[in-house]
């Protein structure tokens, strides 16, 4: 599933409510910095030149669609076929995008949800203290895992470098995990096990995040050896944030 243009929707998300979306990469490839094995959009595509929208081609998108609406969107989200933070223009459009909020739905909220890649780049922190909402991704506390389920293009990438990327925000963002099972290419994939969650639980307390997402696989994903996890084991797994306090919410 790829987004055909840069504006899409408003749609009902199931986390966000009425979500204008956003889509800052190429219409026709998927080019991410992950390759999650439970993706909606599929795996990525080969690009040789990809064609990213200019600052000047999202503003009027975003502009012209907000301007046909008959409803306001609750959100303005930033999400599209895979991380929105690759373009070097970030800043720039979420500057505009707020302004152009401001302008027709100052009701509305601009959030980005983001695999958390790129928070080394001094100009992405910025960017995302600027939206009201940063939705950041953290699918296992273990290396060898993380790797399993998001296959980061950076082979070097860390848990503890993705770590101490989200402890910029001292807690001032919502932190996701997607929990699943299965297998892929004969190697078990599972961040359900004791030994994950608690490294996880672990890694939550360093973080101390405002507000924590914990969902399920809900589409088709490219890799077909993967299982939905239970509504009531996915409670079992927020028991304990909440139990101290954390607020959880689970998508399942």
């Amino acid at each position: 599933m790829l987004f055909s243009s840069i504006v899409y929707g408003p749609i009902h998300s199931r986390r966000l409510g009425i979500s204008l979306g956003m889509n800052l990469m190429p219409t026709q490839e998927k080019l991410c910095t992950f390759d999650c094995v439970y993706c909606e959009c599929g795996f990525n595509t080969p690009v040789v030149q990809p064609h990213l929208p200019s600052r000047r081609e999202v503003y009027e998108a975003l502009d012209s669609t907000l301007q046909s609406l008959s409803q306001m969107p609750d959100v303005i989200t930033f999400s599209g076929h895979a991380d929105p933070t690759l373009p070097p223009n970030f800043r720039g459009i979420i500057e505009d995008t707020c302004s152009l909020r401001d302008r027709y739905c100052p009701k509305a909220q601009v959030c980005v949800l983001s695999n958390s890649t790129q928070l080394g780049r001094v100009e992405v922190v910025e960017a995302l203290k600027i939206a009201d909402q940063r939705i950041l991704k953290l699918d296992s506390a273990i290396d060898q895992t993380m790797r399993l389920i998001d296959c980061p293009a950076n082979k070097d990438l860390t848990v503890e470098q993705i770590k101490q990327w989200l402890k910029q925000f001292n807690g001032d963002f919502t932190l996701q995990t997607c929990f699943l099972k299965g297998t892929n290419k004969g190697l078990i994939i599972d961040n359900t096990t004791d030994e994950e969650l608690q490294a996880w639980y672990k890694a939550v307390d360093e973080l101390r995040p405002k507000k924590i997402m914990i969902y399920v696989i809900d589409r088709a994903t490219p890799v077909k050896t993967l299982e939905k996890i239970p509504r009531e084991r996915m409670e079992k797994i927020a028991a304990p944030l909440q139990d101290k306090g954390y607020d959880v919410e689970i998508s399942a």
